[in-house]
């Protein structure tokens, strides 16, 4: 029970598996990472980010947490945007949420969830934000979807407004910003037509000189 022997083993075929696959997979990958893309996702064990997009170990830089929310006092969250910038000079950001989210649904109700409800908190924002629009809707799974896209064009402003990411295009890189959403009972990808790539496209309000 406490060596969890089960996932050693498995850890040891899928070694195996990719060092017959490619005898220098490993030696390879140990020599340096360098990834082109940063990947702010949800912690849900079903949305895992590498194999959506079929890219191998070292080319997707990843963080997630709950309801792939992008913070402006979550240091772990601003460190990883920051490393990936600045360290690894990736190309673009994609913040990808998914339907059917648990952090979306526990934020649309009102009950009490724990600690977590402090959390949550920044996504009842979204809900207030557009309130109006969400509860247009009759149905309650469109309700939950609406909320889980507009969660991740919220984020995706989030991401642009931090002095990482203004600081990069005012250097003259070359950044684009990216919202998507996953549906997990098709395992498809849905584009949601945002791609910010400069300041301008940002509001007067979040600009930084």
């Amino acid at each position: 029970m406490r060596a969890l022997r089960n996932l050693f083993k498995k850890n040891r075929e899928w070694a195996n598996k990719a060092i017959e696959a490619d005898p220098d997979f490993f030696t390879r990958l140990s020599q340096e990472q360098n990834p082109e893309y940063l990947w702010i996702g949800c912690s849900d064990s079903r949305v895992p980010a590498n194999e959506i997009v079929d890219l191998s170990p070292g080319k997707l830089f990843v963080h997630r947490n709950i309801a792939n929310l992008v913070i402006h006092t979550d240091l772990n969250c601003l460190s990883v945007i920051q490393y990936a910038v600045d360290v690894l000079n990736i190309k673009h950001i994609i913040v990808c949420g998914h339907y059917g989210c648990g952090g979306i649904k526990a934020a649309m109700d009102k009950r009490e969830h724990g600690l977590i409800d402090n959390w949550l908190r920044n996504i009842k924002d979204v809900y207030r934000y557009h309130q109006v629009q969400i509860d247009s809707l009759t149905d309650k799974k469109e309700k939950y979807d609406l909320l889980c896209e507009l969660n991740v064009l919220e984020q995706v402003s989030n991401v642009c407004h931090t002095t990482i990411v203004q600081n990069a295009w005012k250097s003259g890189k070359k950044l684009a910003v990216h919202g998507w959403i996953y549906r997990i009972e098709d395992g498809i990808l849905k584009d949601l037509n945002v791609c910010i790539t400069n300041r301008d496209e940002i509001s007067r309000i979040h600009r930084m000189k």
